[in-house]
């Protein structure tokens, strides 16, 4: 039978200790992300505040917990890139591979033009084929690499560059 699909819904200030969670296990452990330092639901609260419509924070939840979480987020503060946003998807490792960073990245997909989001870019270590292939699944295209542009856990890293243009076809 399976797990029962995850709901789908904006994240609200009750879940950032699940969303830091989860996040700061790859700071520390991964490189889903190339941040180096830790974030606290105390501390950090404002990040939240404010994005729903143009930059939603949503998290997977299965009977009260939260599996996952995915977000958009402003890709530069000029102007003339309003229309472009990045997307950034974290599952909990113990529920990674049950559908949960496809749901997640396909919900921001659906709600990113109700925030006149035009244009998705995706930044992913080259270390994670999964995450790559997920996005390919998804219509992401590969659009480069940024070699060696990253230095993580003793390693350095590329990133493979992908962008989903919402308002093509």
């Amino acid at each position: 039978m399976g797990e029962k699909p995850a709901e789908i819904r904006d994240a609200v200030t009750a879940d950032l200790d699940a969303i830091f969670t989860i996040y700061n296990h790859e700071v520390l452990h991964g490189v889903s992300t190339f941040d180096t330092e830790t974030r606290d639901a105390e501390a950090d609260v404002d990040w939240l505040a404010g994005r729903a419509r143009r930059y939603p924070v949503l998290v997977a939840e299965r009977d009260g917990v939260v599996l996952g979480w995915g977000a958009l987020s402003q890709w530069s503060q000029r102007g003339a890139y309003a229309r472009t946003a990045e997307v950034s998807v974290y599952v909990d490792r113990s529920h990674r591979g049950e559908g949960v960073g496809r749901a997640l990245l396909n919900a921001l997909i659906e709600r990113a033009p109700l925030g006149e989001i035009a244009v998705l870019l995706a930044r992913i270590a080259g270390e994670n084929p999964a995450s790559i292939a997920l996005h390919e699944s998804l219509g992401f295209s590969h659009i480069g690499v940024q070699r060696r542009s990253g230095e993580k856990l003793g390693r350095v890293l590329d990133v493979a560059l992908m962008d989903l243009h919402l308002d093509e076809g």
